[in-house]
């Protein structure tokens, strides 16, 4: 597969021309990159607009991933989120359906998104749900809380940060059935679609998803995509405008030219490399789930463990030279892709095994929990606040969108008036002073 925009700008700095344009570094540095960081010089396409060499190579990803349309976005899928926000309500937000109906293990992104766009949420927490982050719900519970609700859109996270997987396709159907568009956050997700059979939520009835491509993908850190299905590519054409609302009007071109790179390497054997990243992945959940871990069901490119000592496991792993992706109290998350070597699965396998065996009892941290809100996200986030400890917040309204990232799904949402069970959840999590709407004197 043709790669344009790598092209271009690889020619370009091989010209070795004068540079009287940005970026100041002129193309020479110590990082040794700097030739191939440009701007949008003549010939070099415009991200907003793309009908060059940036609208080919979409053109290409959209191929790949079978898509109506795909565009590019080089500020993770944080701007492909909050532009998808903004068409669903767009397109679909009436007065008789003025909520958006989300499940809570949403990203800060999304509350980014809604409080921008003044959108009312209305949420879904799942019976199963230990935390914020976890838990799934099945096609019938969304049936229950769209007709209860009528919702002008569905927005859910899949995978979740622990790797769980909802019914995409079940869940589509139901939103069909009821008239309204599902929108998915796949962050964690974008090489579900070269899995056979694929599982990536555009192929399997969702209107638009976003996905980090840098997270699973080769691709450099920002580079992401945001996917219209078949069918739904008239219906959001101004799809170029709502990403130019959240995004720089300097893209990187490294990272775009990354995201045309990975165009060949998905498309020239990535499928059968994939394959073999899912069947070591697989091995090791097994190896260390006979080892007496409690290895968590996930999805196919992640290990995530259950386990009282899980900080001191990040320890451990460390001096063997392994950093995970995520690590609290009671879970450690590995990421693995089809970029990872079969030694590496040997080296983390050797490293907890050396931890020993896991038989202690798990202490969970406070059930979550949907809270009362008494503001919208938008007018507590940008009200007057104070910060104050967490044991006095009982009872007062939190006002900020703040969690750690990762995960970065917050414990309360902006809006809320703390609870009891919210204080001890703060507490538990190590947070001791929260933000909140200032009293009127």
């Amino acid at each position: 597969m043709n790669t344009p925009i790598y092209d271009f700008v690889k020619g370009y700095a091989e010209k070795n021309g004068v540079r009287f344009h940005m970026p100041g570094h002129k193309g020479k540095g110590p990082l040794g990159i700097e030739a191939l960081d440009i701007t949008e010089v003549k010939g070099a396409d415009v991200l907003s607009e793309a009908y060059g060499i940036i609208g080919e190579s979409e053109r290409n990803a959209s191929l790949l991933f079978q898509t109506g349309r795909t565009v590019y976005l080089t500020g993770g899928s944080t701007a492909a989120i909050e532009a998808m926000l903004a068409l669903a309500s767009t397109r679909y937000r009436t007065p008789e359906r003025p909520n958006l109906l989300a499940s809570r293990n949403a990203h800060r992104a999304f509350l980014h998104g809604v409080a921008l766009l003044d959108i009312p949420v209305t949420f879904m927490l799942p019976d199963n749900a230990e935390t914020v982050y976890s838990g799934v719900m099945t096609p019938n519970d969304v049936a229950r809380a769209i007709e209860a609700n009528a919702p002008f859109a569905v927005y859910i996270t899949s995978p979740s940060y622990l790797g769980e997987i909802w019914d995409i396709a079940g869940i589509a159907a139901v939103c069909k059935k009821h008239g309204v568009p599902l929108l998915v956050d796949n962050a964690h997700g974008a090489y579900f679609a070269f899995l056979n059979p694929s599982m990536h939520p555009i192929h399997l009835g969702a209107a638009m998803c976003a996905d980090s491509a840098h997270k699973t993908l080769p691709v450099l850190t920002g580079g992401a995509y945001l996917h219209i299905a078949k069918g739904y590519e008239d219906e959001f054409s101004d799809v170029k405008d709502a990403v130019s609302l959240f995004s720089s009007t300097s893209p990187s071109y490294l990272t775009l030219s990354s995201l045309d790179l990975a165009n060949r390497v998905l498309a020239e054997g990535y499928g059968e490399r994939l394959k073999k990243a899912v069947s070591l992945t697989e091995d090791t959940k097994t190896a260390l789930s006979q080892a007496g871990f409690t290895v968590l069901p996930s999805e196919p490119l992640k290990i995530v463990l259950l386990s009282p000592h899980a900080e001191a496991l990040a320890e451990v792993v460390r001096e063997h030279g392994i950093e995970c992706e995520f690590c609290d109290k009671t879970h450690l998350v590995f990421m693995t892709s089809a970029e990872n070597d079969p030694s590496d699965f040997d080296i983390l396998k050797t490293a907890l095994f050396a931890f020993g065996k896991q038989a202690d009892a798990v202490s969970q941290p406070p059930p979550p929990r949907l809270g009362t809100p008494l503001l919208s996200i938008r007018d507590a986030l940008f009200a007057k606040k104070e910060r104050i400890p967490v044991k006095d917040a009982e009872g007062r309204i939190y006002a900020e969108i703040a969690a750690s990232c990762p995960p970065a799904v917050p414990i309360a949402v902006c809006g809320e008036r703390i609870e009891a069970d919210t204080v001890k959840a703060f507490l538990y999590y190590g947070i001791e002073e929260v933000s909140v709407v200032k009293n009127k004197e």
